[in-house]
């Protein structure tokens, strides 16, 4: 029981792992807080159930057009809301209160347009059959999560420490004036990291809906809690601290709902969250930052 709990936890914190990514990469570089990121996961599982549903296509179709809709999205959010407000002294909380009433809009105007009732994913999207393995059960959709995660992180580390634009967001989330002198065109360089994010944060959505076959508008709200803990827990910005503490926490959720109670999920990650804070705010894989007037 123990060993089938601890394989469901890692396969769901793979899920939020990647979800936590993206939102690390977005704040990291580019130094905002943006709470649209939830959105981004919903609209990734709304695009996959009408790609899937309406035009027929399979998951693995579906899957990547998703993610880059949903990146596409958080291109065109990010242009509206908070390219201005970057040239501010005061962006990070800016952004936080331009960001917050966005993300309300957007998701009562997908309330509104979609409705607000669980939808599911078509049956047969992936096989029900499950593999054993010295006695564990691993389900199809689990090891399509596990395995779209591996591939998704793997490019992602890829991109950020193997190449030339890698190197160049990694110097603009360092210095980005300095980074805009050498050549680097930061506008294009912005776009790109809010179009990977939003991807990352798409392909999670279309992830947990269907490991949980189900999608609905809000189903963003509460991953943005999860992804805050991520990131906090990891470390802002270290995408090493926010893959093992995506998996730490999706671990800790199965075991709570498995042993105590699945409504205590919220509250187990909220403690969590806030434990941390207190006693290593720079977060388990960060670094403290020394201010000097």
């Amino acid at each position: 029981m123990l060993a089938q709990q601890l394989v469901n936890g890692v396969l769901l914190g793979a899920t939020y792992a990647l979800f936590a990514l993206g939102f690390t990469l977005m704040f990291g570089v580019l130094r905002v807080i943006n709470l649209t990121y939830g959105f981004y996961f919903s609209a990734g599982a709304f695009l996959s159930l009408w790609l899937t549903k309406s035009l027929g296509l399979g998951i693995w179709s579906a899957l990547p057009l998703a993610a880059l809709g949903a990146g596409g999205i958080a291109v065109l959010i990010d242009w509206l809301l908070l390219t201005r407000l970057r040239r501010r002294p005061t962006a990070e909380l800016d952004s936080l209160m331009v960001t917050l009433g966005g993300v309300l809009a957007l998701y009562a105007t997908m309330t509104a347009w979609l409705g607000p009732d669980i939808r599911r994913l078509p049956p047969g999207l992936v096989s029900a059959d499950a593999i054993v393995i010295a006695g564990l059960r691993v389900t199809t959709a689990q090891l399509l999560i596990l395995g779209a995660t591996i591939v998704l992180v793997s490019a992602l580390l890829v991109l950020m420490r193997g190449t030339k634009l890698g190197l160049g967001i990694r110097a603009m989330a360092e210095r980005p004036d300095a980074a805009g002198l050498m050549g680097i065109n930061i506008g294009r360089a912005t776009a790109l990291v809010s179009l990977i994010s939003g991807s990352l944060a798409g392909a999670g959505g279309v992830l947990i809906g269907l490991n949980f076959n189900a999608v609905e508008p809000y189903m963003g709200e509460s991953m943005m809690l999860r992804g805050f803990v991520v990131i906090i827990v990891g470390g802002l910005g270290d995408i090493t601290g926010a893959l093992i503490a995506g998996v730490a926490l999706g671990v800790i959720e199965v075991l709570t709902a498995g042993y105590l109670s699945s409504g205590l999920k919220e509250a187990v990650a909220f403690t969590i969250l806030v434990a941390v804070l207190w006693t290593r705010p720079q977060g388990l894989f960060g670094r403290a930052v020394v201010r000097r007037a």
